[in-house]
This record gives C-alpha cells, sequence and structure tokens, in this order.
C-alpha cells in the first residue's frame, strides 16, 4: 500500500465522517427544538415529491451510446428524473434570488 492508497482511504474516512456529523449533528441539536424537525422533514417530503414529478416526466429511451454501457430503460428514466429535478432545483434557487434582491430594490 504506496501513500497514495493511504490518502484516498483517509479521504474515504473523512467524508464518511462528514456525512455522518451532517446528520447526527442537527437532530441532536434539533432535541431541544422538535419544531425545526417539522421544517426538516417538510423539506425532505418536498424533494421527495419534487423527485417523483420529475421522474414521471423523464424519458426512457435507450439510445446506442447508453447501451454500450449496459443502461437500461429504468436506468435512464432514473438519471433522467434526477437530472430534472436538479434543473428544477436550480430553478427555483435562481427565482428565489432574483425575488430576494427585487425586493430589496423596491424597497
Amino acid at each position: 500500500m504506496d501513500s497514495f492508497d493511504i490518502i484516498l482511504y483517509l479521504g474515504y474516512a473523512l467524508v464518511i465522517f462528514a456525512f455522518v456529523a451532517a446528520v447526527l449533528l442537527p437532530l441532536i441539536s434539533a432535541i431541544g427544538d422538535p419544531k425545526s424537525l417539522l421544517k426538516s422533514g417538510m423539506g425532505v417530503v418536498f424533494i421527495i415529491v419534487l423527485y417523483f414529478i420529475a421522474y414521471a416526466f423523464s424519458g426512457s429511451e435507450v439510445t446506442q451510446e447508453y447501451a454500450k454501457f449496459n443502461v437500461g430503460p429504468e436506468l435512464s428514466k432514473t438519471v433522467g428524473g434526477t437530472l430534472i429535478m436538479a434543473y428544477m432545483l436550480l430553478g427555483f434557487a435562481l427565482s428565489g434570488i432574483l425575488y430576494t434582491e427585487f425586493n430589496k430594490i423596491f424597497k
């Protein structure tokens, strides 16, 4: 095992640690304020509903290029739904930014 592998595994461990900390620390702080858990839960439910809407709109076509990588119709539909959801979230974020900035200008 050379130094490259050690650094790579250390990076994996740090990513896992950051993920666990990002999930557990808000839960620990939410014990004192359960209403914040409700708001977070509503956000998670919104993202899940948004994904299923995007999944419904995505296509399941498989081109020759996809077939080379063993991509079937279900995986194509899943990837399409994820991309559409990302575009929708980007649109929501940009709309929120524009609304906030124009709201500041006209106040």
